[in-house]
């Protein structure tokens, strides 16, 4: 649904509240679909949202707090009286179940999970990390023997929960749980009804152990056009199903934490606009003193060579076009760097030839940077031996750019830290302080200073 839609029934919804008609509010909101209905929720205030969602039919309530982002959801959660959210958390996934008691007190979690119909169907998903697979896992699955025969496998599908998400494969067990194999649900129709499911199953089973970093899985997931991806132990039992939605809400989720860092910030734990100010400064201030003290050093190469400055004043006039360039030439390397690191089309083994590669791009970009700052740099200044000292700088800067570009994302991964943080404002800060390094030096030499 579009903005102005739903800033329309967010009016309507709001002016039902300020009627005090919970019913007419519940009404507007029951008709949207979960995502939307979640988007007009977050924009109420939390007693509006608490009595709503007590107002609101169980199902409803459940959508809305499995869309929330979960900071929120936990919050709504710990404010509302235990049997309330108890009642609404019965309807919610498993791994939705136990991603929301994780952000809850303790004592709070375990009194919500004991008043549970069946807490085992949550409790094994709060021993694994949110962030990996087992974290990510739903423990609802359909796990069948081998000896089970099609029309028993249908049969036994209409009688589970047709309405949950993760219907797409059939998993096959032995009496051990062990996984044994895999059956699309088309496979599975298409069969005859007195054919064992060991006859038609497939064996290659492409799955993960329950230890998997989330972002490992996913991509898993969608390297291979997967639906539904099995979550298995050490010795092969089955422990659960990671289902393509959820892949979509991690890959949203490190995609917005790489963008951030991009920029020169931590990710922030909430929607922007629930962000505090305070907690929105913490985030970004560590980032900004740093830049600020690694700027300084720009100012100490331009302290170093004032002599050649005072020299001839006109080289300062071509210094931010040259670590412009520079800095621009390095984000654009890292930026290609990251994203091949994170598809896997390279790892550390692929330093040196990466290194060449972009050593060569950038010459060839350095080279054709410079007939443009030397066409400008005398039209700048008529001095011939200047234009031509900016123009040597420039293919200088950029095949340094490109060669440091290319490599620290790679050093950033092969020690285990998130190659964004040392691009954007990182990367052109670096490439400015020694950018000029690289100017100067040449300036001296090529200019007899």
């Amino acid at each position: 649904m579009n903005a102005p839609i739903l800033d329309g029934v967010l009016a309507q919804i709001r002016a039902a509240l300020n009627a005090n008609n919970l019913s007419r509010a519940a009404k507007i909101i029951e008709k949207l679909r979960p995502a939307d209905q979640a988007d007009v929720f977050a924009e109420l205030d939390e007693d509006e949202q608490l009595a709503l969602l007590v107002e609101l039919p169980v199902a409803d309530s459940a959508d809305i707090l499995e869309e929330l982002d979960e900071d929120e959801a936990a919050e709504l959660v710990e404010s509302m009286p235990t049997d309330d959210a108890v009642r609404i958390m019965e309807e919610m996934e498993p791994d939705e179940v136990a991603d929301l008691l994780g952000d809850l007190p303790a004592d709070q979690a375990n009194q919500m999970l004991s008043r549970m119909e069946d807490p085992d169907e949550v409790r094994p998903l709060l021993l694994h990390p949110d962030d990996s697979a087992g974290g990510l896992m739903t423990s609802e699955f359909l796990a069948l023997r081998r000896r089970t025969t099609a029309a028993a496998a249908i049969e036994a599908l209409r009688n589970w929960k047709p309405d949950r998400e993760n219907i797409y494969y059939l998993f096959v067990v032995d009496a051990h749980q062990k996984l044994c194999g895999v059956i699309s649900l088309r496979d599975l129709v298409v069969a005859d009804p007195d054919t064992p499911l060991a006859e038609i199953m497939d064996t290659d089973v492409i799955a993960v152990l329950a230890g998997t970093d989330q972002e490992e899985a996913a991509r898993i997931l969608t390297r291979y056009d997967l639906l539904a991806l099995p979550v298995i132990t050490e010795d092969n039992t089955l422990l659960g199903v990671i289902t393509i939605d959820d892949v979509m809400d991690v890959l949203e989720d490190e995609v917005s934490e790489d963008i951030q860092r991009l920029g020169g910030s931590q990710p922030l734990d909430r929607a922007y606009l629930n962000t505090g100010i305070f907690s929105m400064t913490r985030k970004r201030i560590g980032w900004l003193l740093l830049l600020f003290i690694t700027a300084t050093l720009t100012g100490s190469v331009m302290r170093l060579f004032q002599h050649e400055l005072e020299a001839v004043v006109a080289l300062s006039i071509f210094v931010p076009l040259l670590i412009g360039t520079g800095g621009n030439a390095g984000s654009q390397t890292t930026a290609i760097i990251i994203r091949a690191l994170a598809t896997q089309e390279i790892d550390w083994s692929d330093a040196f030839s990466v290194w060449w590669r972009e050593a060569r791009t950038g010459l060839l970009l350095g080279l054709g940077m410079a007939i443009a700052a030397y066409i400008r740099a005398i039209t700048w200044e008529s001095n011939p031996a200047l234009a031509l000292t900016v123009a040597t700088s420039i293919i200088g800067i950029v095949l340094w750019a490109t060669g440091i570009g290319s490599l620290l994302p790679l050093i950033a991964s092969k020690l285990k830290i998130d190659p964004t943080v040392v691009s954007g404002p990182v990367m052109s800060t670096l490439v400015d302080a020694t950018g000029l390094f690289i100017y100067f030096s040449i300036a001296r030499v090529m200019l007899g200073l």
